[in-house]
């Protein structure tokens, strides 16, 4: 039997068949359109992703051996998105999780005294990152959208429940406990919607999701809106808790790091709800069909890989992102160039969103070269801030995504952290993840156990000599970027 994961990414679908094995049969990807109306907006169209969602989708599936068994999706979180409940159609585009326009909202609440009652029932803090003042905006700033929402004919919902809706033609509109904790509309204690949060932000609770565990019965695909399949989507998390299981991170203390547009790292914390001064975040990992949950500690970086992206696109430095290595290596260091990607500002765990990028070190001597290896040190800086915080040490780190294929970034990074760094043999584990939670939820797998015996290292970084007066630099440039 074979999985079919979907993964609702920032800037485009990957899908996935895994086998029983923890293989990949095949894949598809299909990037999506990006918009950018004002400077630190950021909006995706939903009928784009979903687009997107078919065509990833219909190329895996032309490469598997044999039609799979279960659906399993993850996504980018905390991203808001709108739709009809009846025609599916989006009132307008999706607000993404890197848009920073609700920074004077967040401003306003925190004025009034809000944050401390915030962060005690969601673990989260006021930030333009999640998904309860992004709801706020639309509510105050485009009342034709919101109308649907206050007529109960349009729902609310983060990607997950927008790609549920469409794979189901509407009949289920559900979300999942690791996506419902990152809308400031959730309470970890409580497991459920806040009725006073959902006052505080306006948002009405009856046009949110119903929340379901993360593996089970969630709905099942309708063959005339999807590609002609009529299968149960059993798996659904939010992208970076899809990562944690997909790197079989099952255990207390095990910790994993993304390395996709942004870096997320997190820790298993277990069923303990372990809260942070130091600008983590507290937030749902995954919930078992029997209610049990479990709950990690999270530093989400918001710009790593979209930095390398940025030299690629926007300064034109290297023609493509894995170019990167190759140009970093011609140069030992990085001359002295320190490179502070706050392109949407800074998150864990300095969390300042008027914070703007910076690149310090600069002489006649600078080279493409050393802005290149700065950008790539730069990434290891921001992993090991946010490690520092986590409190107690960290045996080792799990990579994933895209630039952790970067062996120059892996060897960096195990220097910084002073760890070993070890990556899997498929480093696609945010979309293994869904479909683990897919095959455990219909049976494909039967236990946690069965998964961690199909997890296979490809490389294991050792640590070397640790430049701390780079990183010395470093934190005097993020001060400087913060004024």
């Amino acid at each position: 039997m074979a999985v079919l994961a979907i993964d609702a990414g920032t800037t485009g679908v990957t899908a996935l068949i895994v086998t029983e094995d923890g293989r990949i049969e095949s894949r598809g990807y299909e990037e999506f359109p990006q918009h950018f109306p004002e400077p630190g907006w950021v909006e995706h169209n939903p009928e784009d992703i979903w687009q997107a969602t078919l065509a990833a989708c219909a190329s895996a599936l032309r490469g598997a051996g044999s039609p799979p068994s279960c659906v399993g999706i993850t996504n980018q979180r905390e991203t808001a998105v709108l739709w009809d409940r009846r025609t599916l159609a989006a009132p307008r585009r999706a607000v993404v999780w890197q848009d920073r326009r609700t920074a004077g909202i967040c401003e306003r609440l925190r004025a009034a005294g809000h944050e401390p009652r915030v962060s005690e029932l969601t673990g989260l803090r006021l930030d333009p990152y999640f998904t309860a003042t992004k709801l706020t905006w639309l509510a105050e700033h485009d009342p034709a959208a919101w109308a649907g929402v206050t007529s109960g004919r349009t729902a609310l919902g983060t990607v997950d429940s927008y790609l549920v809706a469409r794979l189901t033609a509407g009949a289920r509109h559900v979300t999942d406990p690791s996506n419902a904790s990152r809308t400031l509309l959730y309470g970890l204690a409580s497991a459920t919607w806040e009725p006073e949060l959902c006052e505080l932000f306006g948002v009405p609770e009856s046009a949110l999701p119903e929340i379901v565990p993360n593996h089970g019965p969630i709905g099942r695909t309708d063959p005339g809106a999807f590609l002609g399949l009529d299968l149960p989507v059993s798996g659904m998390a939010g992208d970076q808790q899809a990562a944690l299981f997909g790197q079989t991170c099952f255990a207390p203390g095990e910790v994993k790091c993304t390395y996709g547009t942004g870096s997320f790292i997190l820790v298993n914390t277990g069923g303990e709800i372990v809260r942070s001064d130091a600008g983590l975040l507290t937030t749902v990992a995954w919930q078992e069909p029997s209610g049990e949950l479990t709950y990690a500690l999270e530093g989400s970086i918001f710009v790593t890989g979209a930095a390398v992206q940025w030299l690629r696109d926007g300064l034109g430095v290297i023609g493509t992102a894995p170019e990167s290595e190759a140009v970093a290596r011609t140069v030992p260091d990085s001359g002295g160039v320190t490179f502070v990607p706050a392109l949407t500002g800074l998150g864990a765990p300095h969390w300042n969103p008027e914070a703007r990028g910076l690149i310090t070190g600069i002489t006649r001597g600078t080279t493409r070269a050393h802005l290149v290896r700065a950008t790539l040190e730069a990434i290891a800086f921001e992993v090991r801030d946010v490690v520092e915080v986590m409190g107690g040490s960290v045996a080792g780190l799990k990579a994933d995504g895209g630039a952790s294929g970067n062996d120059l970034l892996m060897q960096l990074q195990a220097d910084q952290l002073g760890v070993p760094v070890e990556r899997p043999v498929v480093q696609e584990t945010t979309a293994l993840g869904a479909a683990f939670l897919a095959g455990l939820g219909s049976g494909v797998w039967g236990s946690a156990e069965e998964l961690r015996a199909t997890w296979r290292l490809d490389r294991r970084f050792e640590p070397g000599e640790r430049d701390d007066a780079a990183y010395d630099r470093w934190r005097a440039a993020v001060a400087l970027t913060k004024h």
